[in-house]
C-alpha cells in the first residue's frame, strides 16, 4: 500500500470514527430528552392527584412567587442527598403567617416528604432539609396560611435514583448511633436577632426500596415519622415525614429566640415507634 493510500485510509477511519461519536452523543442526548419529557408528562398528570388527596380538588392555589422561595438545585450532584432550602418573605405574626408547609416530590413513591406546621407566635425566616429524589421531577413547596388561603412554588430537578441508593453507613454503625443528635450554632450573632441552628437526627431513614447486596433481600423501611422543636417550653414547629427525607435527617431552621438564655427540646418518633429526646441550652443573643 503506498503512503498516499494509507493516510487515506486513516483518514477514512477518522471521520467514520467521528460520526460514529456524534451519531452515539445524538441519540443519548436524545434518550435524555424522552426520559425528561416522559417525566414532566408524568409529574403533570400525577399533581393533580397529590393536590386532591392532600388539599383537595376545590382548594385554590395561588402563585407563591411574592409568600415564599423555594431553592433547589438545577441538576442533583447526588440523588440521595438533595438540599432544599425554604424561605419565606414576610413576617410571621399571629395575625398572618404560614401554618403549614408542604415539601413535595412529584414523582416520588411517596410524593409527601415533609409537612411542617407553625404555631404562628415566632418569627423565622428560612427552613431547609435534604431529600431523596427517585426520578426527574417538580419539587413544590406548598404554604397554607392562618387566613386558608394557599400558594405553592415548583423547581424542575434533575436526579434519579436517590430512594433506592445504598445507605451511606453500614448497618452496625448506624444501629450504635441510633437517634443521637447534634445542634450546630453559629459562631457570630445572625441579622435581624434571627438565629439560624442546624440539627442532625443520626438515624438510616431506610426507604424501604434499598437492596442488601449480602442477603440480596430489600432493606425494609424505617425512618423517623415526626420531629417536635419546642423553645421554651413552647411549640417551635413539628414535621411529619417519610422515606422522601434522606438518611440521618437534618433540618435547619432561623427563628427569633428571646433575649435571655433559653432551652431547645426535640423530641424524634421514628416508623418503629423509638422515641428520642434531647435538650439543647441556648446562650443569650445579643
Amino acid at each position: 500500500m503506498t503512503p498516499v493510500s494509507e493516510l487515506g485510509r486513516l483518514v477514512t477511519n477518522a471521520v467514520r470514527r467521528r460520526y460514529i461519536l456524534l451519531a452515539a452523543c445524538a441519540l443519548l442526548l436524545l434518550c435524555q430528552v424522552a426520559a425528561a419529557q416522559s417525566a414532566q408528562q408524568s409529574a403533570d398528570a400525577r399533581w393533580p392527584q397529590i393536590k386532591e388527596a392532600l388539599l383537595g380538588g376545590d382548594r385554590v392555589v395561588r402563585d407563591g412567587a411574592d409568600v415564599i422561595v423555594l431553592s433547589t438545585p438545577a441538576r442533583a450532584l447526588d440523588a440521595a442527598v438533595v438540599p432544599v432550602d425554604i424561605a419565606t418573605r414576610f413576617e410571621q405574626t399571629p395575625e398572618r403567617h404560614i401554618s403549614k408547609l408542604y415539601l413535595i416530590i412529584d414523582n416520588n413513591p411517596s410524593p409527601v416528604a415533609a409537612v411542617f406546621e407553625f404555631p404562628g407566635d415566632r418569627d423565622w425566616k428560612t427552613i431547609s432539609t435534604r431529600v431523596r429524589i427517585n426520578a426527574y421531577t417538580d419539587v413544590r413547596v406548598v404554604a397554607e396560611l392562618n387566613d386558608g388561603e394557599t400558594y405553592m412554588t415548583t423547581n424542575y430537578v434533575k436526579a434519579s435514583g436517590g430512594c433506592s441508593a445504598p445507605a451511606l453507613k453500614d448497618p452496625a454503625a448506624a444501629a450504635a448511633q441510633l437517634g443521637r443528635m447534634k445542634l450546630i450554632m453559629p459562631e457570630d450573632d445572625t441579622a435581624d436577632d434571627l438565629l439560624l441552628a442546624r440539627l442532625m437526627v443520626r438515624h438510616p431513614n431506610t426507604s424501604g426500596l434499598q437492596f442488601d447486596q449480602i442477603t440480596r433481600h430489600f432493606i425494609p423501611a424505617d425512618y423517623v415519622r415526626t420531629i417536635e422543636v419546642s423553645y421554651q417550653e413552647a411549640p417551635l414547629f413539628k414535621v411529619a415525614t417519610d422515606i422522601s427525607i434522606s438518611e440521618n435527617p437534618t433540618i435547619a431552621f432561623g427563628f427569633a429566640p428571646d433575649s435571655g438564655a433559653g432551652m431547645l427540646d426535640v423530641q424524634v418518633i421514628d416508623s418503629e415507634g423509638r422515641r428520642f429526646e434531647q435538650q439543647f441550652p441556648l446562650a443569650p443573643v445579643h
